[in-house]
């Protein structure tokens, strides 16, 4: 006897990261909003779960609104990368507007802690007046930079028009001496 809303048992062998995947793979494949009952139905979790999940994909940068009739994956054909920096808190100004003074925008904050694991954050810089507003609230506040927990060492997702735009970024960085080197693991990880 099965009680309404229980999991399949296909569904329950879902991680959250495989759940996560199958849900970016209904919206992409959906002409329609998605419900977060159906998503919730289909990979076997409540709405709630669902809920969160859709949470967690933002923050990762996927462009997820939710309509009256459910979600949808706003996805337009920009060029995005992730690029690894370090640099002071004094420097914060002169990353971003490099970035949006070029054409990026800065989809996301994380860092990537050996203690806690992954930490992000949105941000959606599109420019100068975005960043002028997060400095505003890290001066006005009394919580300091994600990156100070890891020593000024973060990524930063970027999205562009093209993949030529993100040439010119990460070569205006590297000049700068704002660009850090992957290490050999945080492109395994990446590439999951």
């Amino acid at each position: 006897m099965s009680k309404k809303g229980a999991a399949s048992p296909m569904a329950t062998a879902l991680t959250g990261s495989q759940r996560r995947k199958r849900i970016l793979t209904m919206m992409r494949q959906s002409s329609q909003p998605l419900s977060g009952g159906a998503l919730g139905r289909d990979t076997g979790v409540s709405r709630q779960v669902v809920v969160q999940d859709i949470a967690l994909l933002r923050t990762e940068g996927y462009p997820i609104i939710a309509t009256a009739r459910g979600y949808i994956l706003n996805e337009t054909k920009k060029a995005v990368r992730l690029f690894k920096v370090c640099h002071t808190t004094e420097q914060i100004s002169e990353e971003l507007e490099t970035i949006v003074d070029l054409g990026g925008s800065v989809e996301d904050v994380m860092v990537n802690h050996r203690a806690y694991g992954k930490m992000s954050a949105p941000l959606r810089i599109r420019n100068r007046r975005d960043v002028a507003t997060l400095l505003d609230n890290l001066k006005t506040g009394k919580s300091t930079p994600l990156m100070n927990v890891t020593a000024g060492y973060h990524f930063h997702h970027v999205t562009a028009d093209s993949q030529e735009i993100l040439d010119e970024i990460e070569e205006n960085l590297r000049q700068k001496h704002l660009l850090a080197e992957f290490l050999p693991y945080e492109l395994e990880e990446e590439e999951k």
